[in-house]
């Protein structure tokens, strides 16, 4: 998915340095997400959790956007033309309807509830996203994966996974990267990561082991769920720093919950990411903007897009500047 605000955030993420764990019981900071409009005629709205003030990362996690369930009929759906990126990977989850990929690789793919699609941009890859004809509810989750600097050139990429449903304590469990209740992904990342979508029973509790190592994010789409002391409401982010090693998640409701778990160790480098870039200077995302509004071969050509791709927003007027997460502690 692209972020296409006109004037997208200029973030220079992630605190050198910056360690340490909590001293005492595990704490649970709540982070609310921003509207924001998709495009397209109709402007489909997402509510983005990630990037934001309280915090710019999770892990190698940067971007999350949660959309729907919305009714595809009234805004159109979702239809964003190719865009470039570079420096992460791309993290596409549905849990209703469904949507049509097709990148610089000659990849064309559908994105369905319960399958995952993993596109790397590395040095750079370009893409497209439109809900299909027969999608009426469109609804799920898209999220980004920042590269370590030793992989972000990395050539580009596409995987395809459908995790087995695993069951714990009226949880059922789909574990599409890393590993979490003794279900492995076989999907390759650059740093250690996981992400699952978990389904609670009505009033069911799960008491799941994690790495210490990790930090965590729990994304709530239904439900009222509390995590460890901490009830979360939909479309809100829990955040679980490093040192815990069981994460315990309740269904507060009469109805099934669904929550997204999000988490890998903290990552250290510090990045720069605007609009669909991420880098590691303005500089590198000064070159990266002129590369695809020139049409190199760095990003490549979607074959087939009948219609035109989508341009650069205008850099800030300023150099961009640090914005790090909060100390840990």
């Amino acid at each position: 998915m692209s972020n296409v605000e006109t004037e997208p955030a200029a973030l220079r993420c992630g605190a050198p340095g910056d360690t340490g764990r909590p001293a005492e019981a595990p704490r649970v900071d709540v982070l609310s997400a921003r509207e924001v409009p998709l495009g397209g005629p109709r402007a489909m709205l997402v509510r983005r959790t990630l990037p934001q003030r309280a915090r710019t990362l999770i892990g190698a996690w940067c971007f999350a956007d949660h959309y729907g369930p919305s009714d595809a009929t009234a805004t159109g759906g979702m239809h964003v033309a190719p865009h470039p990126h570079t420096g992460l990977q791309t993290v596409s989850w549905l849990f209703s309807g469904e949507i049509e990929h097709e990148d610089t690789l000659g990849t064309r793919a559908l994105i369905r509830p319960g399958e995952m699609n993993l596109m790397t941009g590395g040095h750079g890859i370009a893409h497209s996203e439109i809900s299909t004809r027969d999608t009426t509810v469109l609804h799920g989750v898209q999220l980004w994966v920042a590269l370590p600097e030793e992989h972000r050139n990395t050539e580009r990429d596409f995987q395809h996974h459908v995790p087995d449903a695993v069951r714990v304590d009226g949880a059922e469990i789909k574990v599409f990267l890393g590993a979490l209740a003794g279900s492995a992904s076989p999907v390759r990342t650059f740093t250690p990561l996981v992400g699952a979508e978990i389904v609670l029973e009505p009033r069911a509790t799960v008491t799941l082991a994690v790495d210490p190592a990790f930090e965590h994010g729990l994304l709530v789409d239904s439900g009222d769920v509390r995590l460890i002391d901490t009830r979360l409401r939909p479309a809100e982010l829990g955040y679980v720093p490093c040192g815990v090693d069981a994460l315990t998640l309740a269904n507060e409701s009469d109805q099934a919950a669904r929550v997204i778990l999000l988490g890998g160790p903290p990552f250290e480098e510090e990045i720069v990411m605007w609009w669909n870039f991420i880098g590691r200077s303005h500089e590198d995302i000064v070159r990266a903007r002129q590369d695809w509004e020139a049409s190199s071969d760095r990003f490549g050509v979607v074959e087939g897009y009948p219609g035109h791709r989508l341009p650069a927003p205008a850099l800030p007027n300023a150099v961009i500047m640090p914005r790090r997460n909060p100390p840990r502690g």
